[in-house]
């Protein structure tokens, strides 16, 4: 529903904020390494995320598309909610897990509070396939193709056709126009032939 927040930083403690936004104080919580990044500015932006339960709205802020996207990932998992995937992402920085998942360390998530060893090792099994196709594309600066490819299968996805379908289409129309397409240009070459 949010796609971000920016507005003047109110308020900052470790585990939440409340950004000022047209008048509006929003109570967004944060992990720990958002915390560290806010440092001591006046004005903010935190990408977020409504998690929506029958007794409450909360707000989760991320100081980075990335980390969102990462905790989108974690969350999808059985057994991970909000709140321990925010806290797996105050124990350690989100470069770390992505690394941890895809080389199976299962040690290393394992010592983060509230992770036991099927908890890590269901992550593992999970996301590790995810998070290696996906590969700089959570964290890191994306490659334009891979977001237009996302986008443009987000779509299709969203439309009622078969995800892997649909992926081997846009590789394809990708990989026949150099990738010098637009999301709409994409989506409708890949209509085509679905």
């Amino acid at each position: 529903m949010y796609a971000y927040i920016d507005g003047k930083l109110v308020f900052k403690s470790p585990a939440f904020v409340v950004i000022d936004a047209g008048g509006v104080g929003y109570h967004i919580n944060i992990s720990l390494n958002t915390f560290s990044k806010l440092g001591n500015a006046e004005r903010c932006k935190l990408f977020t995320w409504l998690h929506v339960k029958e007794d409450a709205h909360t707000l989760y802020g991320f100081a980075e598309e990335g980390e969102r996207r990462l905790f989108l990932h974690l969350i999808s998992v059985s057994g991970i909610g909000p709140n321990t995937g925010r806290m797996m992402l105050s124990s350690i920085t989100a470069e770390e897990i992505q690394n941890a998942i895809i080389s199976g360390n299962v040690a290393l998530i394992q010592r983060i509070k509230g992770i036991g060893p099927k908890s890590a090792q269901r992550l593992i099994l999970e996301l590790q396939d995810k998070l290696r196709k996906d590969g700089t594309a959570t964290l890191g600066s994306t490659p334009v193709n891979v977001t237009i490819k996302d986008e443009a299968l987000s779509a299709l996805v969203m439309l009622g056709f078969a995800r892997q379908a649909a992926e081997k289409v846009l590789d394809q129309e990708l990989n026949k126009n150099n990738g010098d397409l637009t999301v709409e240009q994409l989506i409708k070459f890949a209509l085509k032939n679905l």
